[in-house]
């Protein structure tokens, strides 16, 4: 069993910011990737931002230059730093956990959190 739990979520004014904070727990051999995603009302599930093992960090447009991903692997926990926040940027925010079937991370099975809500007000 692998459980993914987001949190940090809330309400605040544009130009604000927000830490994100997502840890997985249970069986888990070794993690491969954790990544964000986020979906506004009546769009889309989209990528935010990723980062692997090693620490490589992929940004999609809306994150470049405003988020940052990091990652904590001994703890299995992924944050995500929101810097000058606007109102396009609400939407339930989701975890994606890559978690290796074995130690060795020849292949994975993703997991997802149920998502912490961000809403920026104008």
């Amino acid at each position: 069993q692998v459980q993914v739990l987001e949190s940090g979520g809330g309400s605040v004014q544009a130009g604000k910011s927000l830490r994100l904070s997502c840890t997985a727990s249970g069986t888990i051999p070794g993690i491969h990737a954790m990544s964000w995603y986020r979906q506004a009302p009546g769009k889309q599930r989209e990528l935010v931002a990723g980062i692997n093992s090693v620490g490589y960090t992929n940004y999609q447009a809306v994150a470049e230059g405003r988020f940052t991903i990091s990652r904590d692997n001994a703890g299995n926990t992924v944050y995500l730093e929101m810097n000058s926040l606007k109102p396009e940027d609400t939407a339930v925010y989701y975890c994606n956990v890559d978690v290796c079937l074995t130690k060795s991370c020849g292949t994975s099975e993703p997991y997802w959190g149920k998502g912490t809500l961000v809403t920026i007000s104008s």
